[in-house]
């Protein structure tokens, strides 16, 4: 991307402070919410404190780390929203919707099926910023805050992009995938200009990556010839991921050995300003 692309993170990341990021992609199944949980769980199991927040109203980060389906929890992000168009005397704070999960140092503000039904009443009151407060009011417990969005540029989604101080874009290595980046950009762009000035493109996550493959290999190396953000650490294809959803574990906890594992690591490190090895292409 030229100058006049969206603002992207060339500078190292100083501990200290809170970190928000949201993971985003108009296009389904990149693996958002396996990256989601991941990082935050490698983020908290390195003793700091990490809150995930689900805004997908499949709700797949939120069982995967509190191992229920959503359907069947109580105070969730839908609860949090609602109460902003709501009037009520005694509103809750916004720990009070924040749920601990299984892990040391790991929380999760769920998600919930209502929140389709509830997204016209938000956009109709103008409550895009809300998550945005309650996230900074959130940083003042929290070390990182990871987001997760549906795949779509709908009302959550934005809020995400202007509550958050990075934007990581998962890319599944697919000629789609890349046609979808363009539009991402641009859209980024524009919710930067207008509402978040602060909001960088932290970098391109190339996800179920096969290294022995020529595809995936050659869409790389020419996003990296256009100057596109593409971080140096690739997440593999391996059934060890569907495995850990199943029982409910991040990788981290589920098969900490694991390549996979070791790969979300890296990629975690490179996140916080380390270096780690390049893979060759």
């Amino acid at each position: 991307m030229g100058s006049t692309g969206p603002k992207q993170n060339n500078k190292d990341f100083k501990t200290g402070g809170i970190m928000k990021r949201v993971v985003f992609n108009l296009k389904g199944g990149v693996g958002k919410s396996s990256i989601t949980c991941n990082l935050a769980a490698i983020s908290a199991a390195e003793g700091l404190r990490t809150l995930v927040v689900d805004l997908d109203p499949q709700g797949n980060s939120s069982q995967y780390l509190l191992g229920k389906p959503t359907a069947e929890l109580k105070d969730t992000v839908g609860d949090l929203f609602e109460q902003t168009v709501a009037f009520n005397i005694f509103n809750k704070k916004p720990e009070d919707f924040v749920h601990a999960t299984p892990f040391n140092g790991l929380y999760v503000l769920p998600s919930s099926p209502e929140l389709d039904y509830l997204e016209r009443k938000l956009e109709a009151k103008h409550k895009i910023y809300k998550l945005r407060d309650a996230l900074s009011k959130l940083g003042e417990t929290f070390d990182r805050i990871f987001i997760d969005t549906a795949p779509a540029l709908n009302f959550y989604t934005r809020s995400a992009l202007i509550a958050a101080d990075r934007c990581l874009i998962p890319f599944d290595c697919d000629d789609f995938s890349r046609q979808a980046l363009y539009q991402i950009f641009g859209e980024i762009q524009d919710l930067q200009e207008d509402h978040n000035p602060g909001l960088s493109i932290e970098g391109i996550i190339a996800n179920q990556f096969q290294p022995r493959a020529t595809l995936p290999r050659q869409l790389i190396n020419e996003l990296l010839e256009e100057q596109m953000p593409v971080l140096p650490v690739h997440l593999s294809s391996s059934i060890k991921m569907k495995e850990s959803h199943q029982a409910k574990q991040p990788l981290i906890h589920f098969a900490p050995k694991h390549n996979l594992t070791k790969q979300f690591i890296d990629l975690h490190k490179v996140l916080n300003g380390e270096k780690v090895a390049e893979e060759a292409l």
